[in-house]
């Protein structure tokens, strides 16, 4: 399985906002200079994330975007579905599992289910909190090194 730059920049979004949780909007601009992706591109995965009831967007001259939750209540795979759609590791076992003639007597389909099942529970039990935190970690290292 492989996540597209979706996925990826989507992600990074959602923890760039979970960093300023509480402290207001965060524009698209400081999202985007933060985490070096494009404001367009940027402004496409916020709107998925919008849908999907993620992000909230507030107007005006200190508007932005936030998060409706808590980091800590938003599950990594929350946060994909809305970008990626799916996280299946292969089309037979998702929602399109007809589009397979072979999907009741395919002998990896039992390994491809409970590889799925557990990429599952992983991104369901990491939430968006423990990704925001252990990026803020990894911010003060490198500045730390830096210093060093």
């Amino acid at each position: 399985m492989k996540f597209s730059t979706k996925g990826t920049y989507g992600l990074r979004a959602v923890v760039e906002l979970a960093t300023h949780f509480g402290e207001g909007p965060v524009s698209l601009a400081a999202v985007a200079t933060e985490q070096g992706i494009s404001e367009a591109y940027l402004e496409q995965l916020m709107r998925s994330l919008k849908n999907a009831g993620l992000v909230k967007t507030t107007r005006g001259k200190s508007g932005g975007y936030l998060l409706t939750k808590e980091p800590q209540k938003i599950s990594v795979l929350e946060v994909l579905r809305a970008l990626e759609g799916s996280t299946d590791v292969v089309d037979c076992i998702g929602s399109d599992a007809n589009v397979c003639e072979n999907a009741c007597t395919c002998s990896a389909r039992p390994l491809f289910l409970k590889l799925q099942s557990r990429i599952n529970a992983v991104l369901q039990e990491t939430t968006v909190g423990e990704l925001t935190e252990d990026h803020i970690e990894q911010k003060k290292r490198i500045e730390h090194a830096r210093l060093s």
